[in-house]
């Protein structure tokens, strides 16, 4: 039996079950004696042969560390095969002396969950091979931890180094390493530093050609993008010309719009051409306004760009022939199948489709920033593209770069400083990284402008608080010719149009007040998510803090700002106005109490879209946290001038910075602040919320309405989360599938004379929640729901 079973391990599980018939047949009275210890055995050696290594390997959150970059373009190497000592190009350079390192477990098994690895790091490919790990070797740990992994200090500068990974399951099940990811430092290291990727670039021909007429033809590249224009010509001449008319939007009749409204871009370029065949690269002037001391300036490997859909090319003599037309579009990398998303609505998807196009196009200088007008990184910006970057693309780093940047180059309005707060909060849950909160720790306590308040907890900027002292610890200098920072609700501000009364604006006519119900909002969230960062980072006395302020505040704000005998929320102290933004901020944010709601829910039905397309995204927020998720669907799918819908109708194929150039004159069609669906659809609509950082924790709660149907596949650090539904009045279906090393909670809808939920075909405990039963403790793998 001792030489059977050393058989057995030298020729592998195959002959385990051959050699197991033939002993039983031979040893039939003992069979039952050894059953159970076979069993045993060969669960186990099919556990391992089962468990497969990583993937997805991320240095500081960054998946593509070996990837090489040459004037933009992805190379056709790696970086393991270049020579460091004479490396030429673009790379993802890590910059800290102690990075941090996550991966994805691909075993597909239900409720399979990570108890140990092993984790090694090489000084060169060779030792990698032999699992040397020379830098370090962590050794067999028993941590069930994924995602941020530190290793200790000691990595040197401009070097080339190698990590792999394995682990053991909860049957001690034992991976091989995975696929070794190399990464290269910077010239310079730091404690904690956070790395990016370069901007880089994407040929493309266009969709469609027309001809216009005699020497005219227009080339349609089917999106609006910020890119550069190549263009292959042959002349019999030096003397021809060729001009190109280079824009965004095109004329009813087709041309290219040369006089567009607003900021909607448009260049007419000439070319003197020279004799025979030749490429010519088309050089766009840069723009004052985006240009300037305040702006984020393309990197010399790129070169100045122009967002743009259509070329018109007008031949000036006949004897010119165009060979090819092509557009390299520039961008931050961005992966079109981390995240997707379709539902039975056919507008719902096109306002998808908008929006997930829109984040991946704004991300051409590395930052968000707002548009091509200015190109300069404003707060309010960079909220609504993290969050729907995060929606449409498992990518962290740019919002940690844009959050770096925006602490120390502050912006004058009052909300956007207190969304730095909140910008570090999303970054941490949805990274799990908390180093950049804990770097820029003693600057977020800053940005809740404390100094501001009066002894109740209310700030107000306008009560002669603002001293330099002040100023200075927020980074303030001043701001196209603002002394101080100033509340602004919204944008534009009433009466900066010259519009009618109805239409000043998109503030619903709020009434400024030295306290505002707006401003106080945004402080007390603000609050809410300073104390679980301190809390999150072991400064309990600072959670204690902000978290009894936060409830100082709330209680101030609700004797402040609220009007009890309407059920409103009032815009400031010493008015009764009640602006849909007033009443909507406070929703969103957990202010209103419980008995205001219906109150507050009618008057925000009533105000309608009367908040500009930032705005929307707190709109959004407040009545899907309210569960109004039939004004919710309304508002995403509408078709009226204030919608998504219209951007797309007036020719735009990016969120656009304003509803229609009716309301702000000079808008642009290239604002990603506009793109509120992106995240809306995958938070609020399908439900996916991160409850505990990096997803360790979910929330599944899809609010669908009247929606038949939708399907989401949604990246994460820990792997791939899908989320569907069928629903129909008598029926809803949920089918939901969680990456391995994640657990969820799930909600389904309470629907009438319906009480029973099932899991899989069976009865499961579940929890009355208002309109939604509440499953927690729901394992990884892929489970079908039913409430019956």
């Amino acid at each position: 039996m001792r030489r059977k079973n050393g058989a057995l391990k030298k020729y592998g599980v195959a002959k385990i079950f051959r050699t197991t018939i033939l002993w039983i047949y031979d040893n039939r009275k003992g069979f039952m004696r050894h059953f159970f210890f076979w069993v045993l055995l060969v669960t186990s050696l099919n556990a391992s042969a089962q468990l497969q290594p990583p993937t997805s390997l991320r240095t500081d959150l960054l998946l593509h560390t070996d990837k090489v970059w040459s004037n933009g373009f992805l190379t056709n190497y790696t970086l393991d095969t270049t020579d460091s000592a004479k490396f030429v190009g673009q790379l993802a350079l890590i910059r800290s002396t102690h990075p941090s390192f996550s991966w994805v477990l691909s075993d597909k098994r239900s409720n399979s969950r990570q108890t140990a690895f092993r984790l090694i790091v090489s000084s060169s490919r060779r030792n990698s091979q032999t699992n040397a790990g020379d830098i370090w070797d962590s050794g067999k740990l028993i941590n069930s931890r994924s995602v941020g992994i530190l290793i200790p200090p000691g990595l040197n500068t401009n070097r080339i180094y190698y990590w792999k990974v394995k682990i053991w399951d909860e049957q001690n099940g034992e991976s091989e390493f995975s696929q070794p990811k190399a990464f290269r430092t910077a010239a310079k290291l730091a404690d904690y530093e956070t790395p990016y990727y370069p901007v880089v670039k994407t040929e493309e021909a266009p969709l469609s050609k027309r001809t216009l007429g005699p020497q005219r033809v227009l080339y349609d590249f089917g999106k609006d993008a910020f890119g550069q224009v190549y263009a292959t010509v042959t002349s019999p001449t030096e003397s021809d010309t060729l001009i190109l008319h280079v824009g965004e939007a095109i004329t009813p009749d087709g041309h290219v719009n040369t006089k567009p409204t607003g900021v909607l871009r448009y260049r007419r370029i000439p070319v003197l051409l020279q004799r025979g065949t030749h490429r010519y690269a088309i050089q766009f002037k840069p723009d004052k306004r985006n240009t300037g001391p305040k702006a984020i300036l393309m990197p010399d490997y790129i070169g100045e760009v122009l967002p743009f859909r259509y070329v018109e090319l007008e031949v000036l003599t006949g004897n010119v022939r165009v060979e090819q037309l092509l557009r390299q579009i520039v961008t931050y990398p961005f992966d079109e199948t981390a995240t997707t998303f379709t539902s039975s609505d056919t507008t719902l998807n096109r306002i998808w489709d908008l929006c997930k196009h829109t984040i991946k196009a704004t991300t051409f200088s590395g930052y968000y920033v707002d548009g091509d007008r200015e190109r300069i990184p404003y707060e309010a910006d960079a909220l609504i593209n993290q969050l729907s970057h995060y929606a449409t693309d498992a990518e962290y780093n740019i919002a940690k770069r844009s959050l770096n940047y925006l602490v120390f180059h502050a912006t004058w309005p009052t909300e956007w400083s207190l969304q730095n707060v909140l910008i570090a909060w999303y970054d941490y849950l949805n990274s799990g990284d908390s180093r950049t909160i804990e770097a820029l720790y003693p600057e977020l306590k800053a940005k809740l402008l404390l100094p501001l308040a009066r002894p109740d907890g209310l700030i107000s900027t306008k009560t002669g608080l603002q001293t330099a002292e002040f100023k200075k610890s927020i980074h303030y200098d001043t701001f196209d010719g603002r002394p101080t920072i100033q509340d602004i609700v919204d944008w534009p501000q009433q009466g900066v149009l010259g519009l009618g009364k109805k239409e000043a604006g998109e503030t619903d006519g709020f009434v400024f007040r030295d306290y505002n119900a707006v401003v106080n909002a945004f402080h007390y969230q603000g609050l809410v998510f300073m104390g679980q960062m301190a809390a999150r980072l072991g400064k309990t006395e600072d959670a204690a803090f902000y978290s009894n302020r936060a409830n100082q505040v709330k209680n101030a704000f609700q004797a402040a700002f609220i009007d009890a005998r309407a059920g409103l929320v009032r815009d400031g102290e010493g008015t009764d106005h009640a602006s849909l933004h007033a009443n909507m901020m406070a929703l969103a944010f957990g202010l209103v109490p419980e008995k205001y709601q219906p109150n507050v829910l009618a008057h925000m039905r009533s105000r309608g879209m009367a908040c500009s397309v930032y705005g929307s995204q707190f709109l959004l927020d407040a009545l899907y946290n309210a569960n109004e998720s039939a004004y919710g669907l309304a508002l995403l799918t509408s078709t009226d001038e204030r919608s998504w819908y219209n951007m797309i109708r007036t020719g735009s194929t990016m969120t656009t910075e304003a509803w229609d150039t009716r309301y702000k004159p000079n808008q642009d069609w290239n604002h990603a602040w506009g793109a509120a669906p992106a995240n809306i659809i995958v938070r609020k609509l399908m439900g996916v919320e991160a409850l505990t950082p990096a997803f360790e924790t979910v929330q599944i709660k899809p609010q669908p309405d009247t929606l038949r149907q939708a399907s989401l596949k949604l990246a994460t650090l820990r792997g791939t989360i899908l989320v569907s539904f069928d629903n129909t009045p008598d029926r809803y279906q949920l089918r939901t599938t969680l990456p391995a090393n994640s657990s969820g909670v799930v909600y389904l809808p309470r629907r009438q004379g319906k009480n029973q939920v099932w899991q899989n075909g069976n009865v499961v405990k579940a929890i009355a929640e208002g309109n939604f039963w509440k499953i927690t403790a729901v394992g990884a793998g892929t489970h079908e729901w039913e409430v019956r």
